[in-house]
């Protein structure tokens, strides 16, 4: 393992072990009379890194637990050891849990707003300034990232999901085949060549108010995603939008990566993504075509409400909106339960750490 990596998995008869390389490690051990976890062992130097590993074993305890309670923890009592008290006084102080008779009832919905786990690139939010794009009042938007700016471990393809910015290079030629399918040109209307597809791309990395990535399986790329601040789009007279409210489109390119189980994979991961991204996006929006009915009832299914039917001058769409609140209290990051678990071994990236100069 590299340094800082952290590993999280369940092991039958001993629960979720989360270790490090320096040989720190915690152990949740299922609780029967709860239905959640008892802090069983830990073992690190330091507070933040039991934190940590307590962090990426609760990652792994709430994955698939889409039932809207929270999760029982025991086993933090400072009667356990310093390492324990410390990990308890943090989840209270970060609002992560409350007190709960003899143990801590885990709120599922605020432990996956910790953007650390999942964003290698987290960042406060972008001071806030204003400015005017063709008439249209909005926020000045932070510089845009570079590299991977998502990684989630999918216990039901037991394989990685990451976001990474597009690289013309590398990602030209593939963009060019995925616009030319005939599959997708129905739906984008942007078939053409080398050229064309380079001067979009660049076009698009050029607009500080948009945002195109590359969504991988395992580091393969199967899906092109464009993120929008919506106060700029040309969404924004359909709607009251607001500052920090967003929107997206999609193009899965790869066929072998079509179906139920990508879906509830790329769709609820983008969505993490908008939100973790800026703690003040209350509102995720989106114009898919009226008439694709395949893509409004998965966005249905994913917590999205149609709004409205308007008129772009290429197509009539249907304007769908999903609320933080909503996404993160109905734990609508988890499927439904309805699909398998190959594998729930992970290997996690490092979690960011600050020191100071």
């Amino acid at each position: 393992m590299a340094a800082g990596e952290i590993v999280a998995a369940h092991r039958e008869g001993e629960g979720i072990v989360a270790r490090c390389e320096d040989g720190s490690r915690l152990v949740l051990a299922p609780d029967a009379a709860t239905g959640g976890f008892t802090l069983s062992d830990v073992r690190a130097a330091e507070d933040a890194t039991a934190f940590c590993l307590l962090l990426r074993a609760l990652e792994q305890a709430t994955a698939l637990r889409a039932v809207p309670v929270p999760l029982p923890l025991l086993g933090l009592d400072a009667d356990r050891g310093a390492l324990a008290g410390a990990l308890r006084s943090r989840l209270l102080a970060e609002g992560l849990a409350a007190r709960s008779g003899a143990g801590l009832d885990v709120f599922p919905e605020a432990f996956w707003q910790q953007a650390d786990l999942w964003l290698p690139q987290a960042r406060p939010p972008f001071a806030q300034r204003f400015a005017l794009t063709q008439g249209r009042r909005h926020p000045v938007r932070p510089p845009k990232p570079e590299g991977i700016v998502y990684t989630r471990f999918i216990p039901w393809l037991g394989a990685r999901f990451e976001l990474r910015t597009v690289d013309v290079a590398t990602d030209l030629a593939g963009f060019n085949r995925w616009m030319n399918d005939p599959r997708v040109a129905e739906i984008w209307d942007e078939a053409g060549d080398l050229a064309k597809h380079r001067a979009y791309l660049e076009g698009l990395q050029a607009d500080p108010h948009m945002l195109p990535l590359m969504g991988t399986v395992d580091g393969v790329p199967f899906a092109y995603f464009e993120v929008y601040w919506a106060k700029e789009n040309r969404i924004a007279p359909f709607y009251d939008a607001g500052d920090h409210d967003r929107g997206w489109h999609v193009l899965v390119g790869e066929d072998a990566f079509r179906g139920r189980a990508y879906v509830a994979t790329w769709l609820p991961s983008l969505m993490h993504f908008i939100f973790l991204d800026d703690p003040r996006t209350q509102r995720i929006v989106g114009e898919p075509r009226s008439d694709h009915h395949q893509q409004l009832r998965n966005l249905e299914r994913s917590g999205f409400a149609r709004m409205s039917t308007f008129d772009f001058p290429h197509k009539r769409a249907a304007l769908v909106m999903l609320l933080r609140e909503r996404f993160f209290g109905d734990r609508l990051f988890v499927p439904d339960g309805a699909l398998p678990v190959p594998a729930l071994a992970e290997k996690a990236p490092p979690l960011r750490t600050f020191t100071e100069a």
